[in-house]
């Protein structure tokens, strides 16, 4: 017979599994839109009326897939049209800093495990492209982790490109699990989680790291819970990202 308990964690991972569903499809329609903003400029290039934005246009369908893109501004800052290219090394061990207004967090990275979503981080991290973003989303019930990684605060922003799901056979979720979040199979982007208290998910999350300090930093975080009550939203206290880095050895 399940217990209240156990309904209450059903409960929590669905209603996380729905959310990321509802991401899902609010990345497919903005695709959409970005598809009909690409056919207009199109048109502008055939008749002659667009020659520089035609000439970008060009360059992008000529970029090898496998690098990255040069980054260009846009309301959630860089962005870039492919995974940047592989250029960590899967034998060697990474280390992660993260600082926060709320202390600091420092992890491990599997470049063994996850070679293309460290490669992602390590690069994402040299790009700044965290600094002075904020941890959005706080989960408090069924499932315990603190989400980050999103330029624009929404839950919605990313990095521009997508890459493949790793690590995942056998995958748990331990308190100080670092795992990324997504909107469906192989949709990983910017986005991660922080785990403070050991989470029964689905191993539909590529794990890609383990903390090493700061677990006393997150759970304080979580005791403090979340903006307006419930188990689920804004952390009661800001979590504002001052900066990523990561190093090699």
């Amino acid at each position: 017979m399940v217990s209240s308990e156990q309904r209450r964690r059903q409960l929590a991972r669905e209603k996380y599994e729905r959310q990321m569903q509802a991401r899902a499809e609010a990345a497919a329609k903005r695709r959409k839109r970005n598809a009909v903003v690409a056919s207009v400029l199109a048109v502008l290039v055939v008749a002659g009326v667009a020659s520089v934005a035609g000439g970008v246009f060009d360059s992008d369908k000529k970029k090898d897939k496998s690098a990255s893109a040069a980054p260009s501004p846009s309301s959630s800052g860089k962005q870039w049209a492919a995974e940047p290219a592989m250029s960590i090394d899967t034998a060697a061990q990474y280390t992660a800093t993260m600082d926060t207004s709320a202390g600091k967090v420092t992890f491990t990275l599997d470049a063994a495990k996850a070679p293309h979503t460290v490669n992602s981080f390590v690069f994402l991290a040299g790009q700044q492209f965290w600094d002075n973003t904020k941890c959005h989303r706080l989960t408090t019930e069924g499932i315990y982790v603190l989400q980050c990684g999103d330029p624009t605060g929404t839950g919605s922003g990313g990095p521009g490109y997508s890459f493949a799901d790793e690590n995942l056979t056998g995958a748990t979720y331990p308190a100080g699990t670092v795992a990324m979040a997504n909107s469906g199979a192989n949709t990983n982007g910017s986005q991660f989680f922080l785990v403070y208290k050991d989470t029964q998910l689905p191993p539909s999350y590529t794990p890609f790291g383990k903390i090493t300090g700061g677990l006393d930093v997150l759970q304080k975080i979580a005791a403090a819970g979340v903006q307006g009550g419930g188990g689920d939203g804004a952390p009661a206290t800001p979590v504002n990202v001052a900066s990523i880095t990561t190093a090699k050895g």
